[in-house]
């Protein structure tokens, strides 16, 4: 099944009008947007939206996301921007992921623009590398840890591993597809050749399923976790004023809504 952009920007419009919300931006998250989807990958469409003003004047707790039942192989779902704001100022990595996507399918009102300049400022070495530490170490010791192993498992123990390495190197937010992390990280040829054969199986289709472990992967895997594990402590903390995102959602909030009123 193939979903098409069309599609996405049909299901994103339906949701402008059933929730009265406008989005702001939209983009492909997950395998697809990281560079190793198979065939029948989900479509991860993340959102960012807004609520006209009035939804905000109010003294109840209202719903600040929207999740979409799964329909064939589109997961369609977004965050209010008063959340991704939220969020954004603790950098929150899914979120600066989205902001990384390289399929974008909505962007409005210059709020990504604005979000990515801020984050040059606000980017938080010690939370992300924490996100990513606790990924990998996750679906490590849940799926890689045995004799025979869930082989492709080792792509979601791999990228957060990779991101590590690279704000280790750089102290900024890692790029969201694995080719530039990949080629960043100057890994052994052995490394270099077991991956790559990896990757054109998982891209060719192939069912990645059980199989003998890799040693020389896990040898890697085992020796980042320590090290980053080791490191993750002495990482920068990031830190930006809640008046600046106060004002930036200010600013969304009469841009949209007065756009759309003369509209």
């Amino acid at each position: 099944m193939i979903v098409t952009t069309e599609a996405i920007h049909d299901e994103l419009a339906r949701i402008e009008r059933e929730y009265n919300v406008r989005v702001l931006y939209a983009v492909e998250s997950g395998s697809r947007a990281w560079g190793f989807a198979s065939r029948d990958s989900d479509y991860d469409v993340r959102f960012v939206y807004l609520h006209p003003l009035e939804w905000y004047l109010s003294i109840n707790e209202k719903r600040d996301v929207i999740e979409e039942p799964i329909s064939g192989l589109l997961d369609v779902s977004g965050w209010d921007l008063r959340k991704a704001l939220g969020l954004f100022r603790k950098s929150n990595p899914p979120l600066l992921e989205w902001l990384g996507s390289p399929i974008v399918y909505v962007e409005r009102h210059g709020l990504a623009e604005r979000m990515r300049d801020l984050l040059k400022r606000s980017f938080s070495p010690l939370s992300c590398l924490h996100h990513y530490m606790h990924m990998a170490q996750g679906n490590y010791r849940e799926y890689l840890r045995g004799e025979t192993v869930r082989i492709k498992k080792y792509f979601y123990v791999l990228r957060p591993i990779l991101a590590c390495s690279w704000i280790e190197k750089h102290r900024t937010m890692p790029p969201t597809e694995f080719a530039e992390l990949y080629a960043d990280a100057e890994l052994s040829p052995e490394l270099t050749a077991t991956i790559e054969e990896l990757l054109r199986r998982k891209l060719a289709g192939e069912e990645l399923d059980t199989e003998p472990r890799i040693a020389v992967l896990n040898d890697y895997l085992d020796e980042r976790i320590g090290h980053f594990s080791a490191i993750a402590t002495g990482m920068e903390r990031g830190d930006l004023s809640v008046e600046v995102l106060d004002r930036l959602f200010v600013d969304m909030l009469h841009e949209v809504w007065q756009k759309t009123a003369r509209e």
